[in-house]
């Protein structure tokens, strides 16, 4: 088992609070927000909302927490300049993070079956697609993050199935601006991971975890954060909020110079924190038009 320095060793609740990432969970809750406003943002079904809700945020600390054991296991993370690490830190048995993982998912799949009994019995299918691409991120024998498909992964699950199918179970309809605004959610969940990505470059290359980031390298690598950002600029536009397009482009502006400058490895801490700000500013100034103009 590695080790992860640090000057100060969390509390026994603290500890997971940290570990679940919480400047994470815009990623979970900005998508299921665009996704039930989206539409005659009046009438939304409340339950099924609260439930989309604890669908994608189970699934985001659940993710989290796989991330967690299984990096910790790998030795990926034996030098972290990222966020608290429960299994590198070895301040929790690798066993128990595992178990936290798990209880997540399944709390993520009794919410969806719960959520499928009310509106389509192929959202099950879809919610144990997700389980299935949380885990093996990083897990198993091959896990894809480890090869640069992590982009995918999150385009997919926290943009086109967050945002479409929260849309979906308001009206059971899935107007072509939702896949759009799925493009954009998609790709503010993208930006996240990049500025996580951007950060670990060095010791991702170092573990083998081959991410788009660590194959292009610092030096390259903000071209794909930039990508993100034109990507959420289309989505908004083609949805419809070009203002809001043009907002986002000013809100990105900041997290943008942090990935183009020189900072690297702890350097770049900030920018996790920029990115989800924005996501959030973006994510909220989109839900209050809808209710506004919708």
């Amino acid at each position: 088992m590695t080790t992860q320095p640090q000057t100060m060793s969390p509390g026994p609740y603290r500890r997971w609070v940290m570990a679940a990432r919480p400047r994470t969970f815009p990623v979970a809750l900005v998508p299921v927000g665009v996704g039930a406003a989206l539409v005659r943002p009046l009438s939304i079904e409340w339950l099924n909302t609260l439930l989309c809700v604890v669908v994608a945020l189970a699934l985001q600390i659940g993710t989290n927490y796989a991330n967690d054991y299984s990096d910790g296991v790998r030795g990926t993370d034996r030098v972290r300049v990222g966020p608290f690490r429960l299994t590198a830190s070895q301040l929790v048995v690798a066993s128990r993070v595992r178990l936290a993982a798990w209880t997540f998912f399944l709390l993520a799949g009794a919410a969806g079956v719960l959520l499928a009994s009310r509106t389509s019995w192929w959202l099950v299918a879809i919610g144990a697609s997700a389980i299935l691409a949380g885990w093996f991120y990083t897990g198993g024998p091959r896990p894809y993050g480890y090869f640069g498909f992590g982009e995918l992964f999150v385009l997919i699950y926290f943009g086109f199935v967050a945002t479409v199918g929260t849309t979906y179970v308001q009206h059971g309809s899935t107007p072509a601006s939702s896949w759009w605004f799925g493009v954009a959610t998609g790709f503010m969940a993208c930006a996240v991971l990049e500025a996580n990505n951007l950060r670990d470059v060095d010791n991702d290359r170092e573990a083998h975890k081959l991410t788009l980031a660590a194959r292009l390298g610092r030096a390259r690598a903000p071209w794909l954060y930039l990508a993100c950002v034109v990507g959420i600029i289309v989505g908004i536009v083609v949805g419809g909020e070009a203002l809001i397009g043009a907002f986002a482009l000013v809100v990105y502006v900041r997290p943008l110079r942090w990935a183009f400058s020189s900072r690297v490895g702890k350097e770049l801490l900030g920018l996790l924190k920029e990115t989800a700000r924005a996501q959030l500013f973006v994510g909220a100034v989109l839900v209050v038009s809808f209710f506004v103009t919708r």
